[in-house]
């Protein structure tokens, strides 16, 4: 058996460097990789949930306005409404004109209970305005 080969494996031996050493290296970096595989894993899978659960508690109610409400009483009518408990008026587009601003009277109701969503129809429906009402949740898109 010569210098460069290893006892039974037939494998290349580094000079000077017990196998045992070699092992524990290989295992060292082996154990660093996985450990760090594992710790990005858990870290994604905990980002995830949390982005998950997020947007699974999301809630709104969109306001649709009849043919040719001026984008004057649109504003009246989210601001008249703005005052519920639980219940926020998301922001509007910053270029205001008709097609912009069909659907973008949106109150977010995350946190809204029954009665503070009851008391979001009754204000929506006392304008005369207002067509209709859309309460939606994050559950129910696309669907």
């Amino acid at each position: 058996m010569s210098a460069a080969t290893g006892p039974s494996r037939g494998g290349t031996k580094l000079t000077g460097v017990p196998e045992s050493s070699r092992a524990k290296v290989r295992f060292r970096g082996s154990a660093a990789v996985a450990a760090a595989a594992a710790a990005l894993a858990v870290g994604a899978a905990v980002a995830g949930c949390a982005k998950f659960d997020s947007a699974l508690g999301q809630q709104w109610a969109t306001v649709s306005f009849k043919p040719d409400t001026t984008i004057s009483t649109m504003l009246q009518v989210r601001t008249a409404c703005s005052h519920i408990p639980n219940v926020r008026a998301e922001k509007l587009p910053k270029r205001q004109n008709e097609i912009t601003m069909n659907g973008a009277v949106t109150y977010r109701t995350d946190n809204a209970s029954d009665a503070n969503l009851a008391q979001l129809q009754q204000c929506l429906q006392r304008q005369h305005s207002v067509a209709g009402i859309d309460f939606e949740d994050s559950g129910s898109e696309g669907g």
